[in-house]
């Protein structure tokens, strides 16, 4: 498309590959799921996408200069030869409405042409907070400086749970018994917006499988333990892919307990300004 192009810096044969997407969601719950992926995984830089309409920054990382959206690749190997590629989109940039649709349908031509297996998005589902409070949005980041974590979607769940849950569904039947194999309950009713919506609408107008999982999750903190719980689900649709989550559930375990004091300081008499997350924030 001209609006929007994908550049290949390594031509890989990506035939039955499956893809992740990693555009920013509620509670970044995608973006962590996609970027500690890609670092558990070492994966390669293969190709970015580019647009006039993308904001003009360069993500620096170790050094070096980053597009803000790009995709990288690594192989998943099985105990007897097997194995399987995956493919990660990763952006740290949160579209705006009128890119979405560009953005979803650059991506599913580009998988098509390459002959992917299918494409899984993982979201999060806005859920409140203990005691069935919201929790205090942060007002700043200790610098005077105003903090704002903003969802790409809105979606209608199942009372949150304590585990938080992890729902699926999909764009084609092979999808489906994907997730039944895999004892991933079926998101049985309400509305998704955003990159996974229209992602699952032109999966289902091009019978294209379009998986999305999608995790209890808060909307104004970086959630950490949802994205765990998603890439566990992963490891039950992916083959081969082994990841060690210690280390994340380690970081949700901290954001939490952070997130326990920020409400209690938020009570009235105590301080109105409340620290921001150490990662992801």
């Amino acid at each position: 498309m001209d609006d929007i192009e994908i550049y290949e810096y390594r031509r890989l044969d990506l035939r039955d590959s499956f893809i992740i997407d990693g555009f920013p969601s509620v509670g970044l719950v995608s973006t962590i799921t996609a970027s500690y992926i890609v670092a558990a995984l070492d994966m390669e830089l293969i190709g970015v996408m580019d647009s006039v309409y993308f904001p003009t920054v360069s993500v620096i990382r170790d050094g070096e200069p980053h597009h803000p959206v790009r995709f990288y690749a690594g192989d998943l190997e099985g105990p007897d030869g097997d194995w399987t590629r995956l493919v990660v989109f990763l952006s740290e940039f949160q579209p705006p409405s009128n890119l979405i649709k560009l953005i979803c349908t650059s991506v599913l031509d580009w998988a098509e042409e390459q002959k992917c297996s299918c494409l899984i998005s993982p979201e999060g589902l806005v859920i409140e907070g203990e005691n069935n409070q919201p929790l205090p949005v942060p007002e700043g980041n200790g610098n005077g400086e105003e903090e704002k974590i903003a969802p790409v979607t809105e979606m209608h769940a199942p009372p949150p749970s304590i585990e938080k849950t992890v729902y699926g569904l999909s764009s084609t039947g092979s999808g489906k018994d994907r997730l039944q194999k895999s004892k991933i309950p079926i998101f049985p009713e309400g509305l998704i917006s955003g990159i996974p919506g229209v992602l699952l609408n032109e999966g289902k107008k091009r019978n294209f499988e379009v998986t999305c999982l999608l995790a209890e999750a808060r909307d104004n903190i970086p959630d950490a333990r949802a994205a765990a719980r998603i890439i566990e689900q992963l490891r039950s649709i992916i083959p081969y892919l082994e990841i060690d989550l210690a280390p994340l559930y380690a970081e949700a375990d901290l954001l939490e307990a952070k997130m326990r004091g920020y409400q209690k300081i938020s009570k009235p008499g105590g301080k109105k300004t409340i620290p921001s997350p150490s990662m992801y924030g």
